[in-house]
């Protein structure tokens, strides 16, 4: 594909990964509350559901859900339906007594399977990921060259991109642990992280097939 296409879509992934969004809430909650190490967990689902999505959108099957108010309509509320439970979820995430301290509480872990689970269905039942790729790939696509290398190549790029950019977000996120050793913090973490994910959710339910907010 042409160096300049690649290189706009370099851009335009770098901002897109960069906005706030659940896989950046995601990535800071899980890192913050697990580590850095065990929120690669979480940003490997985040990307598999990435990768997803972009297969959907590539394939044209996006075009067809944002043509069907029906299938749209489900899609999207599957997603806010989600992100609302692991809202609830992290709200109410227990705090229990952790290693290094006998008296030093932290956030219970989950195993990787389930932090990759997670990560995964919250990139894959976000329909604004769908708009976006229907709406942003076509445009660094070129036609007079065949398809799936292209493909190949901007999924790849985005991956990378997104990648980096939520582990920097997981770090940033664990390097402020030391700040969130009692139990009260811990709550108010919980408490804050499932708040937003939530608000993201039902933000979510306003999502229209053009893209922009009911």
């Amino acid at each position: 594909m042409p160096l300049a296409n690649w290189i706009a879509f370099v851009i335009a992934g770098s901002l897109i990964a960069i906005s706030p969004g659940s896989g950046a809430v995601l990535s800071m909650s899980h890192g913050l509350a697990y580590g850095l190490r065990k929120a690669s967990a979480t940003v490997a689902g985040l990307q598999c559901g990435l990768l997803l999505v972009f297969a959907i959108a590539g394939a044209g099957v996006g075009s067809l859900l944002l043509a069907s108010e029906l299938a749209f309509n489900i899609v999207k509320t599957l997603g806010a339906l989600y992100l609302i439970f692991l809202g609830v979820q992290q709200w109410r995430a227990p705090v229990v007594a952790g290693a290094g301290r006998a008296d030093a509480p932290v956030a219970a872990h989950p195993a990787w399977q389930k932090r990759f689970l997670t990560g995964f269905l919250t990139n894959a039942t976000n329909p604004k990921g769908i708009i976006f790729m229907v709406a942003v790939l076509p445009t660094f696509i070129s036609n007079t060259l065949p398809l799936l290398p292209q493909l190949a190549i901007l999924g790849a790029t985005m991956v990378t991109i997104d990648t980096i950019v939520m582990h920097g977000y997981a770090f940033l996120a664990s390097s402020m642990q030391q700040y969130f050793r009692d139990a009260g913090a811990l709550r108010k973490q919980n408490r804050f992280f499932g708040a937003v994910l939530a608000c993201i959710g039902g933000a979510l339910f306003f999502v229209k097939r053009g893209g922009h907010p009911a």
